[in-house]
């Protein structure tokens, strides 16, 4: 009786180990699929942060624009 119970005892901690390295290189699988993401994201957003600085001087100068408008049609009035 006590060997059946040795043998459940050591297939079910054979059974747990296995499942527990299994479930460790599934997680370590799915870590590096998620990096690969990382820095696909990160290259996307890189490439973006050269389009956002581009709009911002574009905004900038257009501000600078009607600025000058604005303070041409004050002199005007004022003067």
């Amino acid at each position: 009786m006590a060997a059946v119970a040795w043998s459940a005892i050591g297939l079910l901690a054979a059974t747990l180990s296995g499942t527990l390295y299994y479930l460790g290189s599934r997680i370590d699988d799915l870590g590096s699929k998620l990096d690969d993401m990382g820095s696909k994201v990160d290259a996307r957003i890189d490439s973006l942060a050269g389009r956002v600085d581009a709009l911002g001087e574009r905004l900038d100068s257009r501000l600078d624009a009607i600025a000058a408008r604005l303070d041409g049609h004050l002199e005007r009035h004022a003067g």
